[in-house]
């Protein structure tokens, strides 16, 4: 779906579709509906690679035109082997530097990344199964919103209105919330079992058996 289309989903679950009356104005519910693609997109990122020279000689990586970066997942270098050799790297600002590798002679690196999604008027990145899951959480960021502006403003929808609006848009949030953490979890389960991470894997728990 495009920005317009999930901004019509929007509007009908706000009951907001008297264009002659609207209580959000479009540029209101796409700020909205960014806040939820941005929180889907640390939850869930898009996943990229890229290909890039490295320098004779130098262990470090120059990163600053990977757009809407979010973080580096796993490197390989060199880049043209097979199983793929995973190299352990740190970062810092816009540079990565190798750790593990020989010093690079030149040859290429294959950066796996995650970026920010992307929802315009011209396409989209959002995974169709996770387009619902934007609405619900611009729906609840929209109502969480009006709410707020509503406290102490005289209210013709009767003195319960704003609470309700409230409450509805905070359930939906949490529902929202919920959601992406729990698809979250199986996301990172599947990047780890697949690349090496760059960070040390944190447990939660200890096993005794010998």
């Amino acid at each position: 779906m495009t920005l317009n289309e999930i901004r019509a989903l929007v509007r009908r679950d706000l009951h907001d579709e008297d264009e002659n009356n609207y209580r959000w104005s479009n540029d209101e519910l796409d700020r909205h509906i960014s806040h939820a693609v941005k929180d889907l997109s640390i939850a869930i990122p898009l996943e990229q690679t890229i290909t890039i020279v490295t320098i004779s000689g130098s262990r470090e990586i120059d990163i600053s035109g990977i757009a809407n970066r979010i973080g580096i997942a796993a490197v390989e270098y060199p880049s043209d082997k097979f199983p793929p050799e995973y190299q352990r790297f740190s970062v810092w600002g816009d540079t990565l530097t190798l750790i593990d590798s020989e010093t690079p002679s030149g040859g290429n690196a294959r950066l796996y990344y995650d970026c920010l999604h992307t929802l315009d008027n011209e396409h989209s990145t959002i995974p169709v199964h996770l387009e619902e899951l934007i609405v619900s959480g611009a729906c609840g960021y929209a109502a969480v919103e009006w709410a707020a502006f509503a406290i102490n403003r005289v209210n013709i929808g009767g003195s319960t209105t704003t609470q309700e609006f409230l409450s509805w848009g905070k359930a939906k949030l949490d529902s929202f919330k919920n959601e992406l953490k729990r698809l979250g979890r199986k996301n990172r389960i599947r990047i780890r079992q697949i690349y090496k991470p760059y960070y040390q894997t944190a447990f939660r728990s200890t096993n005794y058996a010998p």
